[in-house]
């Protein structure tokens, strides 16, 4: 490989790449004005002007040109190769943000656009399409120099590909400039073994394991970027959320995600995720001062997955047998639910696999739909306004309140490690008698209020909440790194989409 073009006096190749450089920034500067002078005001009506201003905020902010680095850091000249003949050379230049002119044509690809694969992975034994791969060097937001590499030439191997890389100048004086502050992304520098990893399926698990200092973290954060470019819709929807071990280095890795144009990430490390105090619009009922602790061998009692089905059975356990029958009032009549086919109905929502209080809201539907039969075959023509009222009268919210009532996730945790003999009953032979002691207080708190939580019982009280709460909130896709056993947990519970990073011998 050539060595690399350094601040020539008069290079032609660099003058037209710095002149690239300068149409990409005035366009990058013309997308950002045009997005800051629409007008959110001039929205069919409040709340979506809101959502609207907000929008165009992030949009503006994201626009924002870094005069310290350049736009695009590496340029493939590339082929489509599946056009053939038709095939077209293109010159696309590779950088963190997608820049167009006012015709559309892109004069900066995104690094996580599928095109962007060939700047990382293509190699002389398989091309890809790109016959010539430059590398720029930058210093404090201007170009100066350029490295090229052949990979169309003839007799090319995956071992030459791989030398080329290793003496690639360029990229060796970036990989190895010293760090020091906010971690860096690296966008510039990922190698086509880390591309395979941030560029993995939304649906597979990915868990990267090394050593101190072998960029975990790095390639983590890059791959949330690049699941939220590739799959906007779905992960804006839920969120994504890193779990580190602690504030510093969450302070540390904050300035990544941004300078790759991600700025609707949120950060947490375990305590903070298990009290809710991460996000701000967490409602003061679902945050959970920890002011108390646990030997270690009762935390990770309480950490284990067997939990699960205790608290299952405990919040089922509220629900009642119907010992009388229903009866509602409805204009000179009184209707009759008898008790046998109230049990009915409550074997059959038990049975259906839904929530608690989902079950809770059809128990009252149910009912009312008993009592619309008996209207219908009384000879009435009853419609669903009608079921509706009966739902919401007030014999049958007292009947469902006292037969099936409304719980609350830190009065079952409360109830279940104050009372030894509920937690036996709902243990159900899944705890052995000396858990079971040790599991609840020696001196119970008289009220949940009081309770002096330590980080275990957050965490039952949230599996409780999850059993019986109607709709499920935002579920976030968690990234940890060192989080333990019992922050591993907490964070799987509340991610069906979970990345790992961390130091498997550790």
């Amino acid at each position: 490989m050539p060595d690399p073009v350094l601040e020539p006096a008069l290079d032609p190749v660099l003058d037209h790449e710095r002149a690239h450089l300068a149409a990409a920034r005035a366009q990058l500067a013309r997308m950002r004005d045009s997005a800051a002078s629409l007008d959110a005001s001039r929205a069919s009506d409040a709340v979506s002007g809101e959502a609207l201003g907000a929008t165009l905020a992030r949009r503006v902010a994201a626009l924002t040109d870094d005069p310290s680095t350049t736009l695009f850091f590496g340029r493939i000249d590339w082929s489509d190769p599946a056009a053939g003949d038709a095939a077209r050379l293109e010159e696309l230049y590779v950088g963190r943000r997608h820049v167009s002119d006012e015709a559309g044509d892109p004069l900066v690809i995104d690094w996580r656009a599928p095109v962007s694969t060939a700047f990382y992975r293509a190699s002389p034994a398989e091309p890809m399409g790109v016959s010539l791969r430059r590398r720029f060097g930058v210093e404090r937001g201007e170009l100066t120099a350029y490295e090229d590499e052949c990979l169309d030439a003839p007799g090319g191997t995956d071992e030459a590909g791989a030398d080329d890389r290793a003496g690639s100048d360029i990229l060796a004086a970036e990989i190895e400039r010293p760090r020091s502050g906010p971690m860096r992304d690296i966008v510039s520098t990922i190698q086509p073994e880390q591309d395979a990893l941030v560029r993995a399926d939304v649906a597979t698990t990915v868990c990267i394991q090394g050593a101190p200092g072998t960029g975990k973290t790095a390639v983590g954060l890059h791959r949330a970027a690049w699941l939220l470019y590739s799959f906007r819709a779905r992960l804006d929807r839920a969120g994504v959320l890193v779990v580190g071990p602690n504030a510093a280095f969450l302070d540390h890795i904050s300035a990544v995600l941004p300078s790759l144009g991600e700025a609707r990430v949120a950060h947490a490390t375990i305590k903070t995720l298990l009290d809710g105090s991460y996000r701000d619009d967490t409602p003061k009922n679902r945050r959970w001062l920890v002011r108390g602790a646990d030997e270690a061998q009762v935390a990770v009692l309480k950490g284990d997955a067997r939990w699960a089905g205790i608290i299952h059975r405990a919040v089922w356990a509220h629900v009642g047998h119907p010992d009388e029958a229903l009866v509602v009032p409805r204009g000179a009549r009184r209707w009759r639910v008898p008790a046998y086919e109230v049990a009915e109905i409550v074997a059959e929502l038990r049975s259906r696999g839904v929530r608690y209080e989902a079950a809770r809201a059809m128990m009252a539907q149910r009912l009312a739909h008993s009592v619309m039969l008996q209207l219908e075959a009384a000879g009435d023509s009853p419609d669903d306004r009608v079921q509706d009222s009966i739902a919401r009268s007030a014999p049958v919210k007292a009947y469902v309140k006292a037969l099936w009532p409304q719980l609350d996730a830190a009065g079952v945790v409360h109830r279940l490690l104050s009372d030894a003999d509920f937690l036996h009953e709902c243990a159900d032979g899944d705890l052995d008698p000396h858990e079971e002691a040790s599991a609840v207080w020696e001196k119970p708190p008289r009220t949940k209020g009081s309770a002096k939580w330590s980080p275990g019982r957050p965490r039952a009280a949230r599996r409780g909440r999850r059993l019986h709460r109607t709709h499920d909130q935002p579920r976030a896709r968690h990234r940890r790194r060192g989080a333990g056993p019992v922050g591993d947990a907490a964070a799987r519970r509340r991610a069906p989409l979970l990345d790992g990073l961390g130091d498997g011998a550790r």
